[in-house]
């Protein structure tokens, strides 16, 4: 009989779904890291070339120019850093953020479980993307403050999350063991509970970064992210408004890439849950 993981690890290679989601993936980041080597004009991304603005895709500028005549494909190339970029910073302090507190508000319960819960119900009652405006709009376009803007907005989903989770397990044997045993509560929390909710919050790690991804793209397309030149896929969507349908390219490409990235983020999400979920592993194994 197969083990636990490699059950699950032969799971994930059947599910093709799961698998196109982790090249899309991979596809992203290798185009990140190798954006100077594989952009046809790398130099031109920040430059003007009017003679040449909005040219329609040839053998030459595969998804065409924009209105700056500059390569679109190269753009969107080098946007894929900025991406990147921005995901990966605002995932990782929201997790700083969210991950501790629901840790602490589901170990300790009563008024500590309350005053944290009732904070992030508060930003909860905010629809996040009309937050995420307010803040980046009030704080100025740049970078900086759209990575700040959805920190903001998303730590209450892990917090909530790692809460329930925490709740739900602290409870078991092994950790009232730990406890009767004299281990404190930061190691109780650190080295019983924390791996054992730690499948839930990769998932979430994952789908997280889909919706942040497509957060910063609509503000980037309200004018609130990376200033221009920046190679942003959401203000190169707002920039092409103007000139459609004639340059339908200049649109359809970064839109494209955001699609192609949020979808893949979303179907490795659900990939790694059938894997990390113990009760869907459970229910696999009766089956063999």
């Amino acid at each position: 009989m197969k083990t636990g993981w490699r059950q699950a690890l032969s799971k994930f290679v059947r599910d093709r779904a799961a698998l196109i989601g982790s090249v899309i993936i991979l596809g992203l980041i290798l185009c990140a890291i190798f954006a100077p080597y594989l952009a046809p004009f790398p130099d031109d991304v920040y430059e003007f070339h009017t003679s040449n603005r909005l040219r329609a895709p040839d053998g030459v500028h595969y998804f065409g120019t924009d209105r700056m005549g500059s390569d679109v494909l190269s753009r969107i190339l080098f946007g894929a850093r900025i991406t990147i970029m921005i995901a990966v910073i605002a995932i990782s302090i929201t997790v700083a953020i969210g991950v501790p507190i629901g840790l602490i508000a589901g170990y300790y319960g009563k008024w500590p479980s309350d005053a944290l819960m009732r904070v992030s119900d508060i930003f909860l009652a905010i629809p996040q993307v009309v937050l995420a405006i307010a803040i980046a709009q009030t704080l100025g376009p740049s970078i900086e403050n759209v990575i700040l803007a959805l920190s903001a907005t998303y730590w209450p989903f892990w917090a909530r999350l790692v809460y329930a989770e925490t709740r739900s397990v602290k409870n078991e044997i092994f950790i009232e063991s730990a406890i009767a045993l004299g281990a404190p509560p930061w190691r109780v929390m650190l080295l019983h509970v924390l791996p054992n909710i730690a499948s839930a919050i990769i998932v979430r790690t994952s789908i997280g970064m889909g919706n942040t991804i497509l957060t910063a793209a609509i503000l980037g397309f309200l004018g609130l992210g990376a200033p221009p030149p920046a190679p942003e896929w959401g203000r190169m969507i707002a920039e092409s408004r103007e000139f459609l349908p004639e340059a339908w390219w200049y649109a359809t490409a970064p839109g494209l890439a955001i699609f192609l990235v949020v979808m893949g983020f979303n179907l490795l999400g659900d990939g790694l849950r059938d894997i990390l979920d113990p009760r869907i592993r459970r229910a696999a194994s009766r089956e063999e």
